[in-house]
């Protein structure tokens, strides 16, 4: 099976706080009819415990392909597999370090650095605050060698009323990364926009 037959996005789940984001980004591929292969840290069982009243199977039932987070050999490890890229949702400060030393561990690591190398889109949803500056020269050489940074923030002009609809809108900000457009995005000059605008004459 081709990208063009159907499209691959391989979703990583670290450790860090914020495990709503790669379940969501899982539940997105479904609704997009793109085929998602999973990976979780093994300090993301503890955060999806603390977060969630979800195990880690059911986290991986919503997967189309559940990878194991040691296993280095698995499709994902290799270029020759063809998929969009890669969102690591959310990214702990440990797994982005360990991606841009390029001395990768495990399976994680391992798939980022292929996306890296392939010349895909990786998106790291990194969430620590504040930030000191190991971490900030760490996400320039991402940003360096070809990956995107994009913390989960709140898009207030959306005015969410909720904490899900939050979570979907910087999912689906971060899908549209890799030209995936889901439903649950409230768009500027579509959606929302300023009071009273109007659409130009002849537009």
């Amino acid at each position: 099976m081709t990208i063009a037959e159907k499209p691959r996005l391989i979703v990583g789940i670290s450790g860090a706080s914020g495990v709503a984001y790669g379940l969501r980004a899982l539940d997105a591929c479904r609704e997009l009819g793109v085929e998602s292969h999973l990976v979780m840290s093994r300090s993301s069982a503890l955060t999806l415990a603390q977060e969630t009243d979800l195990t880690v199977a059911d986290v991986q039932a919503r997967a189309d392909v559940a990878h194991k987070f040691g296993d280095v050999g698995a499709s994902i490890a290799s270029g020759s597999f063809p998929t969009l890229g890669m969102i690591v949702a959310p990214c702990s400060i440990r797994t982005m370090s360990e991606i841009a030393s390029g001395v990768t561990a495990s399976l994680l690591t391992r798939a980022a650095d292929v996306t890296l190398k392939e010349r895909r889109n990786l998106v790291l949803m990194v969430r620590e605050t504040p930030l000191h500056l190991g971490h900030l020269r760490t996400m320039v050489k991402l940003t360096e060698m070809g990956a995107v940074i994009a913390p989960p923030l709140p898009a207030f002009y959306a005015k969410p009323l909720t904490m899900d609809e939050m979570i979907d809108q910087s999912v689906g900000r971060v899908l549209d990364l890799f030209g995936l457009s889901w439903r649950s995005v409230k768009r500027w000059g579509e959606d929302i926009g300023p009071v009273g605008a109007t659409p130009r004459e002849g537009a």
